[in-house]
């Protein structure tokens, strides 16, 4: 049987680590924690399980800290976790009968089921909701982005069946926290790489951001929740956009003599 071991980036995640190692019940014969800075119980946890632990002093962004972690790792297969995330018994069965016999596939993608606010997701562009996770260790790295970090296979990518549990958002005060923190991150990634905007652009792709999720996407069948996700996804491609301005401001400010 194949090893298997599996990574997550943590910064105070004492609230969902428990529950997250907890449902991989024996699966892996190892487990790697890179964390940033946590003041809680987070390494307590980490170390309750078993787990590997590195403490790096900086952080260089999701992509590049969860190369980190894949370094440590030792495993022949890697999947990859966040501390919010479940595996549900099923799940759990499906990973154990594909890596018995895998055949030429050296990555899978897994379902995955998010919660908001009060629900699980059905609509709204959340499912359903692919994410390559399960792969040979030898054979995928991570992209070096900021955030929205991606896996980069070197082959073909097959589906399994049964869902892993996300608790993205328990409550709305998460929601804000996120919109601001990610979008930070992500208008700093954008202008780096010489993406520019306008007050009117913010706008534009804030409306269309809420169009897509709440209509195309039928929100509006997810309910109260459905309609805040929209809301939500406005905001944040809305605050973006304008802080994209914001570092372009900036940086005519600095080159003024």
């Amino acid at each position: 049987m194949p090893t298997l071991s599996v990574i997550l980036i943590t910064r105070n995640e004492e609230a969902n680590l428990r529950d997250c190692l907890a449902s991989l019940e024996g699966l892996a014969q190892q487990v790697v924690v890179v964390d940033t800075a946590s003041t809680d119980g987070t390494i307590a946890i980490a170390q309750e399980f078993g787990a590997t632990i590195a403490q790096p002093a900086d952080w260089p962004g999701f992509g590049p800290q969860k190369n980190r972690a894949l370094d440590l790792a030792t495993g022949d297969w890697v999947l990859s976790l966040d501390a919010d995330e479940r595996l549900t018994p099923e799940l759990r069965s499906e990973i154990c009968a594909v890596l018995a016999n895998p055949g030429h596939t050296t990555c899978f993608a897994i379902p995955r089921l998010s919660w908001y606010c009060g629900r699980f997701i059905r609509h709204s562009g959340w499912n359903p909701d692919y994410v390559d996770r399960l792969f040979q260790r030898s054979t995928a790295r991570f992209s070096n982005d900021l955030v929205h970090e991606r896996l980069i296979p070197s082959g073909s990518v097959v589906k399994l069946k049964n869902h892993m549990l996300h608790y993205s958002f328990m409550n709305y005060s998460q929601v804000l926290q996120k919109i601001d923190r990610y979008s930070s991150a992500s208008a700093e990634q954008a202008f780096a790489k010489g993406k520019r905007s306008s007050p009117l652009a913010a706008i534009g792709h804030g409306a269309w951001s809420f169009f897509r999720t709440y209509f195309i996407r039928l929100g509006f069948l997810d309910g109260p929740q459905g309609f805040s996700l929209a809301l939500a996804n406005a905001q944040g491609s809305y605050y973006r956009y304008m802080k994209i301005c914001e570092l372009a401001r900036a940086s005519r400010m600095e080159q003024k003599p």
